[in-house]
């Protein structure tokens, strides 16, 4: 089947790709394979330097790859520009740090010298969402590389401009042919690729019912995975936190890339002597921020990436309000073209609907009111989700005891929830296992393997 590309702004086709036959994927991982082959036997020297010309690149082009996005998913410019300086950061965090990460660890045991060195596993497939379509796969692709792995990436169908752009910018940057491979398919190859016996590991990072499919077939195939799935993270407001900036906090994460991110603010839980005034100034906020063309300088909430989303979306805000929920803010699909959805904020929200129960991948604010610190603590937990989650107060240790308390891979206080390349990042429960960045992210796909001399 054809790939296509298309501006969600305006449901223009922008153009349309050939998907890789079989034989053609099979026969660009059996290059990934004999590229790792060397690529696997060079000092990290030596692994870094094309890094580093990689996160060159890609300030040098930031400004055309940000168009890219906002042309494919309608991310904003503004927007689009940060994650490509953060892919940036990545790839020079990793050039800087890997070998230090990988180094041998010396155990003492009986033996005249024993250690774990860290070796790279082969071929490591990546299933990369779009609604961050170049910094999910930079982070999955700087450690994975810097490791002595080689990677093919299986891109979102929406986005195959993003993902021929990230190959080039590998090639450009002077990696051994092959190392990196874009892979564009659709999702019925995705099993025959895992399956092939040169994939030894498998990442994906997009919605639970998609890492439950690659996680059961690569189980199948005795293949390690790694999974960030999605999330509804609750942002906890006590009843000794700024307001304003708890406010502004909140509105920007709810906001980021139109909503469609696993760890925006999604759950605002208020501890009940701040819930009116909070919501007032939530609302408020909300109002401030623009929606509009992506490529419009100023633009703060761009299209949704789909129609289909953006239709399930509001689907789950009218269901949300019939069982209960006040609408206080947005809430209607506006008309004209694109595939937009204005900000939206739902009061009262309870058990039993999908605010509550579910994950809005969009621009909408679910506000929850508890009786006190325990009980939005228990709101909080009580979610199938465990992405990331944050806490404002003003008694930062306070603060640091709730964080703890919290049941999520990423915990936050009084600042925004959010990914960095020196700490760890992934989720518990449905929102997955594993984890990315940091030392531990890097450690995900290489065999820790003992060594024992007598």
């Amino acid at each position: 089947m054809p790939l296509d590309a298309v501006n969600p702004a305006t449901g223009e086709t922008l153009r349309t790709y050939d998907e890789m036959t079989p034989q053609q994927t099979a026969a660009a991982i059996d290059e990934a394979h004999a590229a790792w082959k060397s690529w696997r036997k060079a000092p990290f020297s030596e692994r870094a330097r094309p890094m580093k010309k990689a996160a060159g690149i890609l300030r040098e082009r930031k400004d055309e790859f940000a168009k890219l996005m906002a042309l494919e998913m309608g991310k904003p410019l503004k927007q689009g520009i940060a994650e490509v300086e953060k892919c940036a950061l990545g790839c020079d965090y990793y050039a800087e740090h890997a070998e230090a990460h990988l180094a041998p660890e010396i155990v003492k045991t009986e033996a005249a010298k024993s250690y774990v060195a860290f070796e790279p596993l082969g071929v490591v497939l990546a299933v990369m969402p779009w609604n961050f379509p170049f910094w999910q796969v930079f982070r999955f692709a700087a450690p994975a590389l810097m490791a002595g792995n080689a990677g093919v990436l299986k891109h979102a169908s929406n986005v195959p401009g993003c993902a021929i752009a990230i190959e080039e910018v590998f090639v450009q940057a002077g990696f051994p042919k092959g190392v990196f491979r874009t892979l564009l398919v659709g999702s019925r190859q995705v099993k025959a690729v895992i399956d092939h016996a040169y994939v030894s590991a498998v990442t994906l990072t997009g919605s639970t019912p998609a890492g439950k499919a690659v996680a059961a077939q690569a189980g199948a195939a005795l293949k390690k995975t790694v999974l960030e799935l999605g999330g509804s993270d609750p942002y906890l407001v006590l009843e000794d936190a700024d307001l304003e900036y708890a406010v502004n906090t909140c509105a920007t994460s709810r906001l980021i890339n139109s909503g469609q991110s696993c760890v925006n603010a999604k759950r605002f839980i208020i501890v009940e002597p701040l819930v009116g005034a909070f919501t007032e100034k939530l609302v408020a906020a909300m109002k401030t921020r623009r929606m509009g063309d992506p490529l419009v300088e100023g633009t703060d909430v761009g299209p949704q990436a789909r129609p289909d989303l953006r239709d399930e979306l509001h689907k789950q805000v009218v269901d949300s309000v019939a069982k209960g929920a006040k609408l206080l803010l947005g809430g209607e699909i506006p008309p004209g073209k694109g595939s937009f959805y204005p900000p939206t904020v739902l009061a009262g929200v309870k058990p039993g609907m999908p605010a509550y129960d579910e994950e809005l991948f969009g621009p909408v604010a679910s506000i929850f009111a508890a009786r006190d610190e325990a009980d939005a603590v228990r709101i909080a937990n009580d979610s199938i989700f465990g992405l990331g989650a944050a806490v404002f107060t003003k008694d930062v240790a306070r603060g640091e005891r709730v964080a703890r308390e919290l049941e999520a891979g990423c915990t936050f206080v009084n600042t925004l929830v959010a990914s960095d390349p020196r700490l760890p990042f992934g989720g518990i429960k449905e929102s997955g296992y594993g984890r990315e960045l940091g030392t531990y992210g890097i450690k995900e796909f290489v065999n820790m393997k003992t060594v024992y001399i007598k």
